[in-house]
């Protein structure tokens, strides 16, 4: 199976005045296809720098991130943009969905921004049937639940069949019931459609629906013995 994701020696030093402080400090991981990954650690140890990078939403201070086959690091706003807008999908801890638009207007438009790609409606309706949305796609966001509009929000990153899914806290607004609700249906997902899925969560009931889990401090992947590789000659430990 092939790795639709990697990153090497990833660092990002952000500068506040004079002085330099050092989000991530050589971070290199591996994903391969369909894998769920979680990655939990404390609140301020990189993990959402971490992911903002693998996105394609910033440029790391120096280090590769490549997703399925493009790099992405290096390359200008445009080209990162085009591939992010091709490989990934992203869920926020906040829905983000337009107040105007149904849930079926919502998927419309980011149908829409991915141009003349797949256009599979038989996709489409899988996707509303799995995630429980058949009878709102003609709801607006003030007509449903936090759990319905994050499944709206699921649907919309999803739709257009990325390369990989990108998770930020997607059950951080939720209440237990409807937390166990979204993350069993990107469990689903993973598991109906071999969904490729990286989840940031500090809530280790969450971490634990992936299928391997990544622990972060202090910027850096904390190593256990089970799930990776020492690479002496490069000095670098691959998840």
């Amino acid at each position: 199976m092939k790795n639709i994701l990697e990153a090497l020696d990833v660092k990002k030093v952000y500068k506040i005045g004079r002085i330099e402080v050092a989000a991530l400090q050589g971070v290199s991981i591996r994903m391969r296809e369909g894998e769920f990954v979680s990655i939990t650690g404390p609140s301020g140890c990189g993990k959402s720098t971490l992911l903002h990078i693998l996105g394609g939403l910033a440029k790391p201070s120096s280090g590769q991130v490549i997703i399925d086959g493009e790099e992405i690091s290096s390359v200008k706003d445009s080209a990162r943009t085009d591939i992010r807008r091709r490989k990934i999908g992203f869920v926020f801890q906040r829905y983000n969905l337009l107040p105007t638009l149904t849930a079926g207007g919502n998927l419309q438009i980011a149908r829409e921004i991915f141009g003349n790609g797949d256009r599979d409606d038989s996709h489409v309706q899988e996707v509303l049937k799995l995630l429980g949305l058949e009878k709102k796609v003609q709801h607006k966001p003030s007509e449903m639940s936090g759990g319905e509009q994050q499944r709206v929000a699921i649907a919309r990153a999803v739709i257009n069949k990325p390369a990989i899914l990108l998770a930020d806290e997607p059950t951080g607004n939720l209440d237990t019931e409807n937390s166990h609700l979204v993350l069993s249906m990107l469990q689903e997902l993973n598991r109906t459609f071999g969904q490729s899925i990286i989840m940031i969560t500090h809530n280790p009931e969450a971490a634990s629906v992936g299928n391997r889990l990544v622990e972060m401090r202090d910027g850096r992947i904390v190593p256990h013995e089970r799930d990776v590789s020492f690479n002496r000659r490069e000095d670098t430990i691959y998840i």
